[in-house]
């Protein structure tokens, strides 16, 4: 039976690049995927294009690509990423150019596009789903808005033989997904296997959580190896069967538990997990521990894709100001406390407008408040002031405020640090499949 085996170079936009280089080498994988576009990176990402048309894909593309090609090519790995993020075209002609520089000729690099649906999404005036708003209301805000693509057009893009697939907005599983269509020739509704796909998929694309990362509690959960963690392999045969593994010398560990928690990962009803490919039903799985680091996932299932598309949407919502500054020794919470409330005053004093503000005390309360602190004073402590407002001069004035504690009290206050961030908010709405339109381009190195 045909199996081909399926690797993860990042589990997210900033993750570790040598896990990505040791399956390129060590892993005996064919395809190697690059996971790297959160909600926000994408809207993030379009504001760089927009100040650059040549911008606007993952800033670490280049690291990655110049790290894993030399074994990429040597080991016939080939490459899926939604790298390309805002601008898969720019990522494109970059990542040929890349090759060029490193001596590869010969490399073909597809890129996806199409999930870009602003415009759509304005002159249609959806409504958001969180804020209940029209778009139409919120145009001058919105800096993105971009449609969750399946597998589909990927799979067209290794069926045209490129070595490496940069995309913009995909459904994260689908990535994964799409060197199975391509590979086992299944069907677009041949919804069983799609399911079962769609779980591998789900299964791998956070990368290091799945072999132990995000599973590792000292004394509790103990997971060798998270100074070296390694990144999962899939072996998926053409009825969808699969085991999840990795690099045997590697550090971090796949048990049924560590595949368990995975499988719960942004899950919101496991018998209907909708994406643009199909309705998977996570209902069912169970995972069985085969020997070393190899589990086996059995039982998933799916039905009918939906008729939408999910649509991520960026929009411009303020500013974040923000201070900070620590206090150590004797009476150090004390110390914290008074702090707050000066600059509860001096904000209130010099007519600071905010939406929100937050005065914590991280250690004591910043994470759940003050109804879950153990008692007793630490020796440290840090003061946190945030607000949110709706422009850039009231957000600078809260930094300001909590830096102006050095001189003026409490005692022995440092390290201080302020930022202001205009806030880039999320919303989602669904745009009907059949007006979005993904396309496929060829380039060669």
């Amino acid at each position: 039976m045909k199996t081909i085996r399926i690797g993860t170079g990042a589990g997210y936009s900033g993750d570790r690049i040598e896990p990505a280089v040791e399956l390129a080498e060590k892993g005996g994988i064919g395809y190697l995927v690059f996971e790297c576009l959160a909600e926000r990176t994408i809207a993030i990402a379009q504001q760089a294009r927009l100040a650059n048309p040549d911008m606007g894909y993952d800033a670490l593309m280049v690291d990655r690509l110049r790290a894993v090609l030399p074994a990429c090519r040597k080991n016939g790995v080939r490459i899926i990423t939604n790298m390309g993020a805002a601008n898969p075209l720019a990522a494109g002609r970059k990542a040929v150019e890349v090759a060029k520089e490193m001596g590869f000729t010969g490399i073909k690099v597809a890129t996806v596009s199409g999930d870009e649906v602003r415009t759509l999404v304005i002159s249609e005036n959806l409504r958001l789903d969180d804020s209940g708003k029209p778009a139409a209301e919120m145009a001058e805000a919105i800096v993105s808005a971009n449609a969750y693509l399946g597998a589909r057009p990927i799979a067209e893009a290794l069926g045209q033989g490129a070595d490496i697939v940069i995309t913009g907005r995909v459904a994260d599983p689908s990535l994964f997904l799409a060197p199975m269509l391509h590979e086992f020739g299944w069907s677009d509704t041949d919804w069983e296997k799609l399911g079962k796909g769609t779980v591998v998929g789900h299964l791998m694309e956070c990368a290091g959580q799945v072999t132990g990362g995000y599973y590792a509690d000292p004394g509790v959960k103990d997971v060798p190896g998270l100074g070296h963690l390694g990144f999962p392999i899939a072996e998926v045969d053409e009825t969808g069967g699969a085991v999840i593994t990795k690099v045997a010398e590697a550090g971090g560990m796949v048990t049924t538990d560590t595949c368990k928690e995975q499988i719960l990962y942004e899950l919101h009803d496991p018998h209907a997990y909708k994406t643009p490919d199909v309705t998977a039903d996570f209902s069912g799985v169970r995972f069985i521990q085969e020997g070393p680091d190899r589990v086996r996932v059995e039982g998933a299932n799916g039905r009918e894709r939906p008729e939408t598309l999910k649509v991520s949407v960026g929009y411009k919502d303020g500013f974040h100001g923000e201070g900070q500054i620590s206090y150590a020794g004797p009476g150090a919470v004390a110390r914290g406390r008074l702090a707050l409330d000066v600059v509860a005053e001096r904000l209130e004093t010099v007519g600071l407008k905010a939406d929100e503000i937050r005065y914590d005390l991280i250690g004591i309360n910043s994470l759940h408040g003050e109804g879950l602190s153990q008692g007793g004073d630490p020796y440290e402590v840090r003061v946190r002031v945030i607000a949110r407002t709706r422009d850039k001069r009231n957000a600078t004035l809260v930094g300001n405020e909590v830096e102006t504690l050095y001189t003026n009290g409490p005692a022995c206050g440092g390290g201080a640090a302020k930022s202001v961030k205009e806030i880039v908010a999320m919303d989602s709405t669904l745009v009907p499949r059949a007006a979005v339109n993904p396309h496929v381009d060829m380039l060669e190195a």
